[in-house]
């Protein structure tokens, strides 16, 4: 347990707060004992994966556990089937290259997403076409208040976009332990329909893709427009996109030609990083801050020296920007502290 700890290192914003106490924790009964001081002690508590997706806007008056629970198990269910279970602290994208060097099929379209296991599930994460909730078999999870280990199956997470239980009505009340994922081990689904994967491909020279080629040609594009949090502060994608209904967005569409959607049912999906992109903010700065310069749905720690709350109020000016021009209020997809 340490006192007045910088969690500069433990987000990837790098914003320099503090929190009044600190554990890092290596099991479950750990983890129990570290939640049973800060409950004796009246302790708000913050459980930190790999700090991906949170802002910091103030030092955290409680106790912050970073989560170290690290293991991967596999159990084969038939031939073309395999259940894979990762411990909440592995690193997403290094569980991601375990699979596929196992050819374990499933998660390739999801490589190169920032973060831990633990948190995967909480918003659902998703890119190109793939969502955990389409992989996704059970997970374990410590009761807060009772301090027992449940498990949550696909329904009872009830997955959304970018949404779960953990970020609604069970927000605050479970830390993830472990998530089970079920893949293929051959017959892999391949998914090239989504963003620029067919045009990295064919850049590649590859016409027929295996899995590996796939994660390849994803890593390849998030690399070319997302900035790496290690040389520039970032969460990635800090809004969601949002999604509107069709009559709404013929409406927009009236006024703005060129508006990009992708129709569901009687909803439509706009990309955030459009609306932004057409209110002025790509590549803008002011002060420590900008949207990144290739992908303006990256907000950035220009200057490194940002603190959170500039962040925030940077992200409040493009949420206002996109809603007096088009109508729509952004969300934010990064936990505010």
């Amino acid at each position: 347990m340490q006192e007045n700890f910088s969690l500069k290192a433990y987000n990837t914003f790098g914003v320099d707060a503090k929190a009044r106490y600190f554990a890092a924790v290596n099991s479950v009964e750990e983890l129990i004992k570290t939640l049973k001081f800060s409950n004796a002690q009246e302790l708000p508590h913050l459980f930190l994966g790999g700090g991906s997706n949170i802002l910091f806007t103030e030092d955290f008056q409680g106790l912050a556990i970073q989560l170290d629970l690290k293991g991967i198990s596999e159990e084969f269910s038939n031939e073309n089937q395999v259940l894979v279970t990762a411990q909440a602290g592995e690193n997403w994208h290094e569980f991601v290259l375990f699979c596929l060097n196992k050819n374990y099929g499933g998660l390739e379209n999801l490589s190169l997403i920032p973060g831990n296991v633990g948190t995967s599930p909480m918003q659902n994460i998703g890119a190109y076409g793939t969502e955990i909730k389409d992989v996704f078999v059970s997970c374990k999870v410590l009761n807060l208040e009772t301090l027992k280990v449940e498990t949550f199956d696909l329904e009872k997470c009830r997955f959304g976009y970018r949404d779960s239980i953990f970020k609604q009505e069970g927000k605050g009340k479970f830390v993830i332990l472990e998530v089970t994922f079920k893949l293929t081990r051959e017959n892999h689904v391949i998914k090239t329909e989504y963003g620029a994967i067919k045009t990295e491909l064919e850049n590649l020279g590859i016409e027929k893709p295996t899995i590996q080629d796939i994660s390849k040609a994803v890593i390849n594009i998030r690399q070319s427009k997302l900035p790496n949090p290690k040389v520039l502060g970032n969460a990635g994608s800090f809004f969601k996109n949002p999604t509107v209904p069709l009559a709404q967005f013929e409406d927009l569409k009236l006024k703005f030609e060129n508006i990009q959607g992708y129709p569901n049912g009687n909803f439509v999906k706009v990309p955030a990083g459009w609306l932004i992109e057409q209110c002025g903010w790509k590549g803008k700065q002011i002060g420590n801050v900008a949207s990144h310069k290739l992908q303006s749905l990256v907000i950035i720690n220009a200057t490194g020296h940002a603190t959170g709350k500039e962040i925030f109020d940077f992200s409040t000016m493009i949420i206002e920007s996109v809603k007096e021009k088009f109508g729509i209020e952004l969300e934010r997809e990064v936990n505010i502290i």
